[in-house]
């Protein structure tokens, strides 16, 4: 029997990216065991993964290295006897771990020199390898060798009673058809459509006899607000209102997702739901999602930049983005 740990990525969008890289694993590999070492906010879609048996958990914040306590960790899952570790984030902290694990075959890209973290190293052909999920699955071949195509799609498991408790707690309503959407961009407010053009959208949806959920963390609460507020109370706002486990459960209900490019696009993706994916920084050319979706976008000059923030001010590649477009958008995805 194979053990391989997969070290995780620290988002959840990238972690859904791997889920190729995992099936393929099981394909080359039968009766294969796959853990992953993760951080918490993550920890929740892996666990939805059917191909990840178990999720040992990183305790450690974004950027620090602790490099004690990843000694000890380390330490502390060398009697697993892991055949392989498959190193995912680029950075020399991530292989550390798998190097006082002591486990003999350590693969990943070279990232930062990590010449002596790592055994079986694989450098990065970005213009071969455009899509970020296609980079990851390159660790399941042998270095130089092409990527398995075309890449097996995302697929996440729910939790029904789980789900079926939220809904009661939250009070619900599911005499509608649910549109599910999700506002917030970890990444940064370059990636977000505009709190007006999802207020706009939700009134819209809502006279066409829709239900109309926001989803987020905690962190897009506010944005949320601001939506509920310019759409005359319209939706229901349920970022921060739940953890990521249950918002993933009760996402399965919705008959449609809308969603800028995040890690909640991407559990849409995963669950099957008809989805409409919002690009203005970045690029469905990069991290699309691992399922069939429409996207949403416009052409500009100066899209996709990849920024944080839009570094000439005037943010038109989502303000110019029309919510009559992604509704049009809705009615395609929706048949």
């Amino acid at each position: 029997m194979t053990r391989i740990l997969v070290v995780a990525p620290s988002w959840i969008g990238d972690t859904l990216l791997a889920q190729p890289l995992f099936a393929r694993l099981h394909e080359k590999h039968p009766g294969l065991v796959l853990d992953a070492l993760a951080p918490a906010w993550t920890t929740p879609v892996l666990e939805r993964m059917p191909e990840i048996a178990e999720v040992v958990m990183a305790p450690f914040a974004h950027g620090e290295l602790r490099f004690g306590d990843r000694q000890r960790l380390g330490r502390s899952l060398r009697a697993r006897g892991y055949d392989e570790a498959i190193v995912l984030p680029n950075t020399l902290k991530s292989a550390l771990v798998p190097l006082f694990a002591a486990i003999p075959r350590r693969t990943g890209f070279v990232g930062e020199s990590r010449y002596v973290l790592l055994n079986n190293i694989h450098r990065l052909d970005g213009k071969a390898l455009p899509l970020m999920a296609e980079r990851y699955a390159q660790l399941a071949e042998a270095p130089g060798e092409p990527v398995q195509r075309p890449l097996l799609r995302a697929r996440l498991r729910y939790d029904e009673a789980n789900r079926d408790q939220a809904v009661r707690e939250l009070g619900l309503d599911l005499s509608k058809p649910v549109a599910a959407l999700c506002p917030g961009a970890e990444y940064g407010p370059a990636k977000r459509w505009p709190a007006a053009h999802f207020a706009a959208l939700a009134r819209e949806l809502t006279t066409r006899g829709w239900s109309v959920w926001l989803f987020g963390s905690p962190k897009d609460r506010e944005i949320g607000d601001e939506i509920v507020q310019r759409a005359d109370g319209a939706p229901k706002n349920l970022c921060g209102a739940m953890d990521l486990a249950s918002a993933i459960d009760v996402m399965s209900l919705a008959r449609v997702a809308i969603a800028n490019d995040s890690g909640l696009m991407h559990v849409a993706a995963g669950l099957g739901r008809p989805l409409v994916a919002l690009y203005g920084s970045s690029s469905p050319d990069h991290t699309p999602p691992l399922a069939p979706a429409r996207i949403a976008k416009i052409t500009i000059a100066c899209s996709p930049c990849f920024k944080r923030e839009c570094p000439l001010g005037h943010f038109r590649c989502m303000n110019d983005l029309a919510p009559a477009r992604v509704m049009a958008e809705v009615d395609r995805a929706v048949g």
